[in-house]
């Protein structure tokens, strides 16, 4: 109804500030929007089905993000949690929940209740199928490595399509790079230098693989680490929280990720998807980027 139970929508117009909020999904908007109201005054839970939150992220990032999110929004966290049902009763809500393998079951209750378990693509109902675009099992429509769905003259960018994240900036450049090569001109679009961002506070960002999808994959790979808290800056304006991590190919120390976890990490991420555009390896912005 987008009063009591919230879309990501409802919770940017609420003329309140919730007493109790819960949010049903730890991902990226779960995690943002929770962090808004808790900062506002807002008593948030977080309802997780998975054993951690943001599982595509890198896991030490994340495992980082909640104990911060915990410790200075007092955001209380319940992974591993799957929701049964709930209902609305007046200007409240209660919620049915129990562990994800079963059993410990328990009622929660708040008076804001957001759901936030992903995005889709809203490619239902659109005709596809009678002009012969094809589509994955979730819904994505396949495109080719020059955006074009299996009908010769329908192309597809940003959301919709089963390449790249679900960003604005990502649709923004496939945009630009499919009217170049309809242009006759070479477009190009890096589908792992991308950067995305969490704006929590602090804030997540990362650019290239992490580190389970390294060990996923069978590459071999080195860690580098740097805590905020050995930072001159950071120390001066009481900015601590958090670090950089850096993957890199064990062989030729490729840079394959950065990792950041800090209120800053927006900015930061900027010089590290850069970086991994040109090919950079570890040493080359060790040596050349010294930062204040």
């Amino acid at each position: 109804d987008e009063k009591i139970v919230l879309s990501s929508t409802g919770a940017l117009a609420l003329t309140r500030v919730p007493k109790k909020m819960i949010v049903i999904g730890g991902g990226v908007i779960g995690l943002e929007l929770g962090s808004v109201w808790a900062r506002l005054g807002a008593e948030v839970t977080v309802v997780e089905y998975a054993p951690k939150c943001s599982p595509s992220l890198d896991t030490e990032i994340v495992d980082g993000l909640v104990k911060l999110l915990a410790k200075h929004e007092k955001i209380k966290f319940m992974t591993s949690t799957k929701v049964n049902g709930g209902k609305v009763n007046g200007d409240t809500c209660t919620i049915e929940v129990e562990d994800a393998a079963g059993g410990n079951k328990r009622t929660l209750e708040c008076d804001a209740l957001l759901v936030s378990v992903g995005r889709r693509p809203f490619t239902a109902n659109l005709g596809l199928d009678n002009v012969g675009v094809k589509m994955n099992e979730r819904g994505f429509v396949m495109i080719d490595d020059h955006f074009k769905t299996s009908a010769s003259n329908i192309y597809a960018i940003g959301d919709v399509v089963d390449k790249g994240p679900m960003l604005a900036h990502k649709a923004e450049d496939e945009g630009i790079a499919c009217a170049e090569m309809l242009a006759g001109k070479a477009g190009h679009i890096n589908y792992d230098t991308i950067p995305s961002v969490i704006y929590t506070n602090p804030e997540v960002a990362a650019v290239g693989k992490t580190e389970q999808e390294l060990k996923k994959a069978g590459i071999k790979y080195k860690v580098g680490k740097f805590p905020f808290a050995a930072n001159s800056r950071a120390k001066a304006i009481d900015n601590l929280d958090g670090f950089v991590k850096v993957l890199a190919d064990a062989k030729t120390d490729k840079i394959l990720g950065v990792h950041i976890l800090n209120s800053q990490a927006g900015e930061l991420i900027a010089e590290c998807a850069l970086a991994m555009e040109y090919g950079a390896s570890s040493e080359d912005v060790g040596l050349s980027l010294i930062h204040i």
